[in-house]
């Protein structure tokens, strides 16, 4: 059977998830879910989980407790085949654009297209140069190789990629990482514009506070094996936990605040 995407319904929300590797227990009883239309931002100390949650949302790690819902459709009940269209409805954006090194720009787009569609060749490239465009990447950077990529350059290929499909939700993980402040807040607004233009549900995993204030209309805080709050800036802001305190009252978020007031 057909999966029908019901727009109406939640793009994914995860209900009492339990990951663990061996007797390390990484999540527990964890509660989350994105609101339409929304771009959230997820935060967490060093070793909470963040990417092993991303992750198990993907269906890339099973959860050992738990529920995951996509457009209320529970995962573990859809069939190989309704599992492998619920793909085509999410793109991925990895660390460092996770790019097939001996494929192009243009072929490493066109990948997901061969893998869920029968179109012909000659409009998978097509769709791929549109996306490539669609990124802010240059008509020629179509033919170059990851290995002549700058950083910025990589990031945006990878979003394209990610975007082939046109999906309903898109994950990137810490998608400014290693780039430049120019570069970084180009491909902020990038992602609000995508939002806009795409109608994008976007879960953004990020340690970069000028992308949070910029970006994110809400926060998640990954503490203590579990989201705590899922709100705006400034109520995660207030929010008593000695690690959000630390995070977001210190000098560095303090200066981004000022730079998103002005």
């Amino acid at each position: 059977m057909a999966l029908k995407i019901d727009k109406t319904a939640s793009p994914m929300e995860a209900r009492g998830i339990l990951t663990q590797f061996g007797s390390n227990v990484i999540h527990e009883d964890l509660n989350f879910h994105l609101p339409r239309g929304e771009i959230v931002g997820l935060v967490g100390g060093s070793g909470t989980g963040k990417s092993v949650l991303m992750n198990t949302l993907l269906g890339l790690k099973e959860p050992e407790g738990g529920m995951i819902r996509y457009f209320g459709y529970d995962r573990e009940e859809l069939s190989a085949e309704q599992r492998f269209e619920l793909n085509t409805q999410i793109g991925v954006l990895f660390q460092g654009g996770a790019l097939f090194s001996s494929l192009t720009v243009r072929e490493n787009i066109m990948v997901p297209l061969r893998e869920h569609t029968d179109l012909p060749v000659k409009l998978m490239r097509e769709l791929a140069d549109m996306k490539i465009h669609m990124v802010g990447l240059p008509p020629q950077s179509a033919t170059l190789y990851p290995s002549d990529l700058s950083g910025g350059m990589k990031k945006r290929a990878g979003l394209a990629r990610s975007l082939a499909l046109d999906p309903e939700i898109l994950f990137l993980d810490e998608p400014t990482a290693g780039l430049d402040p120019v570069g970084a807040n180009a491909f902020d607004e990038l992602i609000l514009g995508l939002r806009e233009a795409m109608d994008l549900t976007v879960l953004l995993i990020t340690h970069d506070l000028d992308t949070l204030y910029t970006t994110c209309d809400k926060v998640a805080v990954l503490v203590d094996k579990h989201i705590a709050i899922v709100d705006s800036l400034p109520k995660v802001i207030a929010y008593e936990h000695p690690w959000v305190q630390e995070y977001f009252g210190g000098p560095r978020s303090r200066a981004a605040l000022s730079a998103g007031k002005t």
